[in-house]
């Protein structure tokens, strides 16, 4: 190649990178990322801790600032341990009369214990949850910064959810892990409570950052996946948000919900969660699982990836 052509070719690749890294919509994914950094300096999040209940405290205060409505809902969940922890959901409404609705979703709390570590000496401390837990928060925290300046046209609800990584997620009944979404699937706003639909956003900070279509989302609501992947393409963030199944299902804060009768989807950074367990093969994976180790850090959590999931989201609103 000629050294002109190869500078004119370079120019033209840099131009490209540049005009594709543009956000779509006013979500600010830097901001985002400051919420990430906020809610770290509180410590791990583990129900029951000072870090839990003063990251819970900050959540609500700033939704407070932002929403029309903020509901609590706080109850003791008695493990099968015997252990009481103090559980509270958060619930920021926006046109909270509004029968046609949208649910977006984020657990709050971070793991109690880093057992998937490689350090056998780090598996019984409790995770950082930079991309497992606050990237969810400060995404549904930066997408009620937009609602909040420019109100929607349809009811919405974000709903941070407490519990959901307690437990084991090997017990078939899953009595200690998705607490929060449980309980909310069985505490419903009101009895006619049914969004058009929902989104559960978790792990989608990820800086190498890759979202599968999950199976349990596909068989319960494909419509809402197609929807939220289509909005993705449209913005041109095919690469990201893939448009293939990932050819199986996740145990995740949706489930409670759809066993309510919800049509929630999972939205899922799995390549990020799981790339030893079957993720398919993509440059964008990463060749280290950080899910539930001590490496679930602000360093794996970039505000590129916030910006891209959070014009998806705000588009997914303001486009009804």
């Amino acid at each position: 190649m000629q050294p002109l052509l190869a500078l004119a070719s370079l120019l033209l690749l840099v131009a490209c990178d540049r005009v594709d890294a543009r956000p779509r919509t006013p979500f600010d994914g830097a901001r985002a990322l400051e919420y990430v950094q906020a809610q770290l300096a509180f410590g791990p999040r583990v129900p029951g801790t000072e870090g839990h209940r003063r990251a819970g405290d900050w959540i609500a205060e700033q939704m407070r600032q932002r929403a029309d409505t903020v509901v609590e809902q706080r109850w003791i969940h008695v493990t099968t341990s015997g252990d009481s922890l103090p559980m509270r959901n958060i619930l920021a409404r926006y046109r909270p009369g509004a029968t046609e609705r949208i649910l977006y979703v984020a657990h709050w709390d971070t793991r109690p214990v880093a057992d998937s570590d490689r350090n056998l000496g780090n598996r019984q401390q409790p995770i950082p949850g930079a991309n497992d837990g606050a990237s969810g928060v400060a995404l549904l925290m930066a997408l009620g910064d937009q609602l909040a300046a420019a109100p929607p046209n349809v009811g919405v609800d974000l709903l941070f959810v407490d519990g959901e990584d307690y437990g084991s997620f090997d017990d078939p009944n899953l009595n200690d892990v998705l607490i929060g979404a449980h309980h909310f699937a069985t505490n419903l706003p009101d009895s006619a409570y049914r969004p058009m639909f929902g989104v559960v956003w978790d792990m989608i900070g990820d800086a190498n950052l890759e979202l599968w279509q999950e199976g349990h989302s596909l068989q319960a609501a494909p419509d809402v996946v197609a929807r939220v992947w289509q909005t993705a393409a449209d913005l041109g963030y095919g690469d990201v948000f893939v448009n293939r199944p990932l050819g199986y299902a996740i145990t995740d804060d949706h489930l409670p919900l759809i066993n309510a009768g919800l049509r929630v989807i999972d939205v899922i950074d799995i390549c990020y969660a799981a790339p030893q367990r079957g993720c398919p093969p993509s440059p964008a994976a990463p060749e280290t699982n950080y899910h539930h180790t001590m490496q679930d850090t602000i360093d794996k959590v970039s505000a590129r990836s916030l910006q891209v999931v959070g014009d998806v989201a705000l588009t997914l609103i303001r486009q009804l």
